[in-house]
């Protein structure tokens, strides 16, 4: 019988071929962490991050001005709209009927006005007429009073003309008194500036806005969202119907920890990333402004940290990031986008807050304009109407009634001359 022959056991590693592993995976270790040094020097100690960050914009809100049912939709969620484009209707019935009797009211008010001007002029005229018996009746008086003392006449006859004289005199006074009366009504002012006119035409003018806003249009350019009216749906003033979002004017809000803000500067360049695009689109833009406090120090419950078992939580200030226009118009962003953001720290110049109040406003809508300029033009248009043709005042062309003069033809200068 042949005995068996066992198989040789594998050999074991050498301590020489250990020993040159353990330097390979050294001499990666270290040329990993200089790698990491190089780029933390070069780079990475110029940067700060966050991915907790969101697109953010003004979500235009569409709300009536008046009371009003829906007769008329011009837009769907999703339809871009311009600004001044008709988005909501109302039924104008009711403020077409208030705006005709605003309008009939302001004729009214000019024609009334009108005939206080011409009571004026009646006024002087009878007030010219009562000058000019005292003035006959002062000289007949006198040349009595001449023949009573030589005896020609009675002293019967002499006392008549004494009492016509005081009654001259009465009659001046109190028509003195009317010309004041009437002129204290209408004076310093033309028919268009009178008062009465004046509140009639703002009467006119506030049903003309009512009318006029039974349409509802986009204040800015954007894209419908939110729409909630329906068609005969009663609404109330301030009530929402749809919202207008201009997505060229979105920003970012990144949400940096408080221990990143050290180095962090308005005006610094940032790079964006979208998960939208993912990494084959970055957008750029600039730190516009950071927050002026924490996002828990706005909430609606701010936390409280006066108790016993408090844990202290790192903190997140919102960063505010413009986006550069031309990376808008190619790659649209909407509302509420996560976004990733690295801003570049080289750039310290910029100050922490903002140094100087804005010199224009922020954004303007001049859609609104046109309504009270439409309203003043309706005005001016029924006060030459119903102006008849007469002047703007009974003492000539754009003269207002009243004044300082003291001639004949003024109430002051006829006083003056009764009384001497």
């Amino acid at each position: 019988m042949n005995a068996r022959v066992d198989a040789p056991s594998p050999a074991k590693p050498t301590g020489r071929r250990r020993g040159m592993l353990l330097a390979v995976i050294a001499v990666v270790t270290l040329v990993l962490a200089i790698a990491w040094l190089v780029y933390y020097l070069a780079i990475g100690r110029w940067a700060e991050s966050t991915d907790d960050a969101y697109v953010d914009g003004n979500v235009v809100q569409i709300t009536p001005q008046i009371a009003g049912t829906v007769t008329e939709i011009g837009a769907e969620d999703g339809d871009l709209v311009r600004a001044g484009q008709v988005l909501v209707r109302f039924d104008g019935a009711d403020s077409r009927v208030a705006e005709q009797q605003a309008e009939a009211n302001l004729a009214r008010a000019v024609r009334q006005v009108r005939g206080l001007f011409s009571n004026v002029n009646s006024a002087r005229a009878d007030q010219s007429a009562q000058h000019a018996r005292l003035l006959e009746a002062r000289a007949d008086y006198a040349r009595r009073k001449g023949l009573a003392a030589t005896g020609a006449i009675s002293q019967e006859e002499l006392a008549h003309a004494e009492d016509a004289l005081l009654l001259a005199e009465q009659s001046l006074a109190g028509s003195d008194e009317q010309v004041q009366l009437r002129t204290a009504l209408v004076d310093d002012t033309v028919i268009a500036s009178h008062p009465d006119v004046r509140a009639a035409a703002a009467a006119l003018r506030a049903a003309w806005l009512n009318d006029a806003r039974t349409t509802l249009s986009a204040p800015v350019t954007g894209y419908v969202a939110m729409r909630s009216v329906q068609l005969g749906s009663r609404v109330e003033p301030g009530t929402p119907l749809m919202a207008v979002v201009p997505l060229n004017q979105v920003w970012i809000n990144a949400n940096f920890k408080e221990t990143q803000l050290g180095d962090l500067r308005i005006g610094q360049r940032v790079t964006l990333d979208s998960d939208l695009y993912g990494g084959s689109v970055s957008f750029h833009g600039r730190i516009e402004s950071l927050g002026v406090g924490t996002g828990s120090a706005f909430s609606l419950l701010p936390a409280q940290n006066a108790t016993g078992n408090w844990i202290k939580i790192v903190q997140r200030v919102p960063v505010r990031v413009a986006v550069d226009a031309a990376d808008l118009e190619a790659h649209p962003l909407r509302i509420g986008l996560s976004m990733s953001v690295s801003a570049d720290l080289h750039d310290q110049n910029g100050p922490v807050l903002a140094q100087t109040p804005r010199s224009t406003p922020l954004l303007t809508t001049d859609i609104f304009d046109r309504q009270l300029a439409d309203a003043n033009e309706r005005v001016m248009r029924i006060i030459d109407e119903n102006m008849g043709g007469s002047t703007a005042s009974p003492t000539g062309p754009g003269q207002p009634v009243g004044g300082s003069g003291s001639g004949a033809g003024s109430p002051r200068g006829r006083q003056g001359q009764v009384a001497r």
